[in-house]
């Protein structure tokens, strides 16, 4: 029998229902994104047993606390009452093995912390079956031996120690490492009473062991996983599940969402479909009698709950709150992370900053100041934002396509007539997608907290952090730490400026000097001529080392910047 997507279980249900001859199967298998299990098994039961009261007829069993031999009993056994009978094994493990230990306590403090220590205890229990671990073995002296997978999750451990102590006084007892799956793959080949289904729900399976590959020969496999990666198609999938679940939600009350209020809503939710939904809901009872749910009542009503350190990172970095930046960096590193995916978060964010700096200083944000509301942002500077995107766009290309003279820079002659210019491609626009309006309002707020002069200041200290964390021996956390003080310290506004005085003309020309050497470099080497940003990054590195080359050995600076330049490898 079939393995089917969950979009696909409509359409089966239907196709059964509409002939006489086909007959539901002995056993259905649910896999994958809760919620969306319980659509598909909510859809498969009343299809099942569509009789008003089937109580009778139906046995449901909570999977956190199974007892293999006690379904497959039931399953077997016949119905007091005349018709189908629906044995259902909820939230089943049977898939768990010892390598899913990590999975069964995350899933163990996701359930104390929902406050529902019953399901918390079963999960518990059954990570102490598949290891054949005591309460002894869990105590607060033991368990960082015995539980050294979960570090991260016992370092504040009195959940743990509450949770012990609820198993211990409600006589919770620890399960055997009986053979389950061989037990009930066997059942399932057997076959069951006519009439008596099985439904097994969970949240993973392994489709190496024999029980998954009979239960989907005897059986139907319902998937219901989403991709949770960050690739284009991981994320289209990802986007039309959420688009599934809100028209769901707001169909039945003739509400809609506007295109920035979705933006603002997934940025604030992420792919979480229970929170997802339940803000909907919110927002829902919210908005009242209006049609229409905006970016501001998401914003009125809405608290972040998106998991994503990263994100936590740039933007405590935006806001120049030092004791947060801080304490996302150590949550980081502690949580593997490497120094330079830290140090690289934060060149990004900077990156953007000083691009939006630059659009906010320019004259085509005639109009903008940082406390202009989002309508009006929307309405009146999205235009100007566009054209300066494109202008940027322009001049990137410009720059692909010139060809730089190595005696005289300055004189830029266009290459390759009648040659197809190539696209340009950068990640580096302040509206990489128009339609997402809200994050680039909350960029150029962000921006605010910054002066230009901070952002050029804070290039040189990512590049003094780079080749820090590349060459010296200091500590990693130490040296990440001490760039967040540097750039984040409203204290460090006076040197920035004195820093950037003290560059001066003169260190502004070479650094426009050597731009126009690298993008020469870069030309003749072949390669794609990095955007304006970028080069203004590796320029000022190149200029701070010629410095410093000049000061030991007294050459000329820009005889060394060339020098440097001519040092970019193939």
């Amino acid at each position: 029998m079939p393995e089917i997507s969950h979009q696909l279980l409509h359409k089966y249900l239907k196709d059964l229902a509409g002939d006489p001859e086909k007959q539901f199967a002995p056993v259905y298998l649910l896999f994958g994104e809760e919620l969306l299990v319980k659509t598909a098994y909510a859809e498969l039961l009343d299809a099942l047993l569509p009789e008003v009261n089937h109580s009778a007829n139906y046995d449901p069993m909570e999977g956190a606390g199974e007892n293999i031999y006690d379904v497959i009993e039931r399953v077997n056994t016949f119905s007091l009452m005349p018709g189908t009978k629906v044995v259902a094994l909820l939230e089943s493990r049977i898939f768990y093995t010892t390598q899913d230990k990590t999975r069964l306590i995350e899933n163990s403090k996701k359930a104390y912390d929902d406050d529902n220590k019953s399901k918390a205890a079963k999960y518990l229990l059954s990570l102490m079956g598949n290891l054949s671990l005591s309460f002894e073995d869990v105590d607060r002296s033991n368990r960082k031996k015995t539980l050294t997978f979960a570090s991260d999750l016992i370092q504040s451990d009195d959940w743990l120690d509450d949770l012990v102590e609820y198993c211990r006084q409600n006589q919770l007892d620890i399960p055997g490492p009986a053979d389950h799956p061989g037990a009930l793959q066997k059942a399932v080949k057997k076959g069951f009473p006519r009439n008596n289904h099985l439904v097994i729900t969970t949240d993973v399976v392994d489709k190496r062991l024999g029980l998954y590959k009979v239960l989907k020969n005897q059986g139907v496999v319902v998937d219901c996983r989403v991709p949770k990666g960050d690739r284009r198609a991981d994320r289209m999938a990802q986007e039309d599940v959420l688009r599934q679940k809100m028209a769901e939600v707001l169909k039945p009350v003739n509400k809609k969402v506007d295109e920035s209020a979705y933006a603002a809503l997934l940025d604030m939710t992420g792919f979480d479909l229970r929170t997802f939904c339940g803000n909907l809901e919110k927002l829902v009872d919210y908005v009242g009698q209006r049609n229409t749910i905006t970016v501001k009542d998401v914003t009125s009503v809405l608290k972040r709950t998106k998991q994503d350190p990263i994100y936590d990172l740039t933007n405590a970095i935006a806001d120049r709150q030092v004791s947060k930046t801080l304490f996302f960096v150590n949550t980081l590193l502690a949580g593997g992370f490497h120094p330079l995916q830290v140090l690289a978060a934060i060149v990004n964010q900077i990156r953007k900053l000083l691009l939006a700096k630059d659009y906010t200083t320019s004259p085509e944000a005639k109009g903008w100041h940082a406390g202009i509301s989002y309508n009006v942002f929307q309405q009146n500077m999205m235009p100007s934002i566009l054209a300066y995107d494109q202008s940027l766009r322009q001049t990137l290309e410009k720059w692909e396509h010139a060809e730089f003279s190595a005696e005289d820079v300055d004189n830029v002659a266009v290459r390759g007539k009648g040659k197809k210019k190539k696209k340009i491609k950068t990640d580096l626009m302040l509206a990489r997608n128009p339609k997402n309006v809200y994050p680039v309002y909350q960029l150029l707020k962000k921006s605010a907290h910054f002066s230009k002069t901070e952002l050029m200041a804070a290039v040189g200290y990512l590049n003094e952090t780079d080749v820090q964390l590349k060459t010296s021996s200091q500590d990693p956390k130490l040296i990440l730490e001490r760039l967040v003080l540097r750039i984040c310290n409203p204290q460090n506004i006076f040197l920035a400026d004195q820093e950037q005085g003290r560059m001066g003309f003169f260190r502004q020309q070479e650094e426009r000097l050597a731009v126009r050497f690298i993008a020469w470099r870069y030309e003749k080497l072949g390669k794609p001529i990095p955007d304006v940003v970028e080069l203004k990054i590796q320029a000022s590195k190149i200029v701070a080392e010629a410095h410093r080359i000049a000061r030991e050995r007294g050459r000329n600076v820009v005889a060394i910047i060339k020098d440097l330049v001519n040092d970019i490898k193939k």
